[in-house]
């Protein structure tokens, strides 16, 4: 029987929710080509759960995909909250453990130096006696996830996700990929576990939905198709546009997949293109941040405006969006800039409002003028931005970093002033190896700051 531990007091605990979908004879995950279904999933939960101390959250630092999932739900039944610090630098696990005091860390590798509190999983063996019996529920209003923003406009902000919030966003994002994928699927990520957007499709839809999760993270093009040989079909490949672009151009067969899945960065029109073509797969984006989970996905071969999931109501402002979204205990604000059609059910993403440019009375955006500089032939990554401070006439001029091995900093320049007015032109372009991307492919403005020098 799994054990239930009576940890979490609150006057809306009598209302709960499933810590898994049901049959529990489904399989959950494929670990080393070995599939594992949910009872004994269930069973290395009771396991973990029965191990960790009293404490409100728990740093989840697991790098096996299975293992963090394991982790994630024995940390919740035990009334806890998953911290999911922007990365996993020790600097950034420290921030966020200081700003929870009584939290410890948790995963299944030996750590040096290990982060204050650190705990490590015991070994997951594969022949556990499987749990008989009742899924446990989670009471719906339990913080099950603290999510950090990525740092890419600032300082990364906290965000809480209860248990309803979060059996509210899978809805959607469970309904949109059955439309290509079937009922039944399985899911290879190349994005951790740790980033909201990989908690959402590589933690959530296996947990709540009837979807088996590859446990690894493949990075190169030939893991990657070595993880989706290990998983029957029908495949769904989680990925970003920057995993996907060296996908692309590796040359790499790929086994056949049901569909791609892509967000957090900008997709080029021209790579969902090409990676269609490649894989002979619709690739689908998702539209979302960690402070509303995904509410909105696009095919964008086909068409470039986003189609509302159910339930979700945009109301453009001056300034931002004004949203409701079944996963949102209240209404919030977007950063974005969005015009609406179809009635309210589609809308056209047109920047957001930070990005928005005035010098010399006219206006551009940094998310358009990024776009066109990733057009140029040979420029294989890259971003503009605009410097903090301002210029002798009070300007705050534009900046650019680009990965370009065949072109030098006129060339690009060239291109751009075909593309663009004069006084968007970077003022200051420099060419580098590779850009500073976290684990998503997300820019942190602070390393993009340093890399311009």
């Amino acid at each position: 029987m799994a054990i239930v531990y009576d940890t979490y007091r609150h006057d809306e605990a009598a209302r709960a929710l499933p810590l898994l979908a049901a049959p529990v004879g489904r399989t959950l995950a494929w670990r080393d080509g070995v599939p594992i279904d949910a009872a004994r999933f269930l069973a290395h939960v009771d396991q973990v759960a029965a191990l960790l101390p009293d404490a409100p959250a728990a740093v989840n630092l697991c790098e096996d995909r299975y293992a963090f999932l394991v982790a994630f739900c024995a940390i919740v039944l035990r009334g806890q909250a998953n911290l999911l610090p922007p990365s996993r630098a020790p600097l950034a696990v420290e921030d966020v453990m200081a700003a929870h005091p009584g939290a410890y860390a948790l995963g299944e590798l030996a750590l040096q130096p290990a982060p204050p509190g650190y705990r490590r999983l015991p070994p997951l063996a594969a022949d556990i006696a499987p749990v008989v019996g009742a899924v446990p529920a989670i009471p719906a209003a339990q913080v099950a996830a603290i999510g950090y923003t990525s740092g890419s406009t600032g300082m990364p902000r906290a965000h809480a996700k209860t248990w309803r919030s979060l059996h509210a966003g899978t809805a959607g994002n469970l309904a949109m990929l059955r439309r290509v994928a079937g009922e039944r699927f399985h899911v290879v990520a190349t994005v951790p576990p740790q980033h909201i957007y990989g908690i959402e499709m590589s933690v959530l839809l296996p947990l709540l939905g009837a979807v088996g999760v590859h446990a690894g993270r493949p990075f190169f093009p030939a893991d990657v198709a070595a993880a989706l040989a290990e998983v029957p079909a029908p495949r769904v490949l989680v990925t970003t546009p920057v995993h996907l672009r060296a996908l692309v151009e590796s040359g790499v067969a790929l086994p056949p997949l049901a569909a791609l899945l892509s967000a957090t960065a900008v997709m080029p029109t021209e790579l969902a293109h090409a990676a269609e073509r490649r894989f002979g797969a619709p690739l689908l984006e998702v539209f979302g941040s960690t402070e509303t989970c995904a509410f909105a996905g696009r095919r964008l071969a086909r068409d470039e405006l986003w189609t509302l999931y159910p339930g979700v109501r945009l109301h453009p402002q001056p300034d931002g969006t004004g949203i409701e979204a079944p996963q949102l205990d209240e209404p919030a604000t977007l950063a974005d800039l969005v015009t609406l059609h179809d009635e309210g059910r589609r809308f056209r993403l047109c920047g957001r409002h930070a990005d928005l440019l005035e010098i010399a009375g006219k206006r551009a955006s940094l998310g358009d003028l990024t776009r066109r500089l990733l057009a140029i032939p040979g420029v294989e990554d890259g971003v503009v931005l605009q410097l903090d401070e301002a210029d002798a006439i009070g300007v705050r001029r534009i900046a650019a970093l680009a990965v370009a091995p065949s072109l030098d900093e006129h060339a690009i320049l060239d291109a751009l002033r075909c593309a663009v007015d004069p006084v968007f032109l970077p003022r200051r372009l420099r060419l580098v190896d590779a850009l500073p991307r976290n684990e998503t492919g997300k820019l942190p403005r602070a390393d993009l700051l340093e890399l311009l020098g």
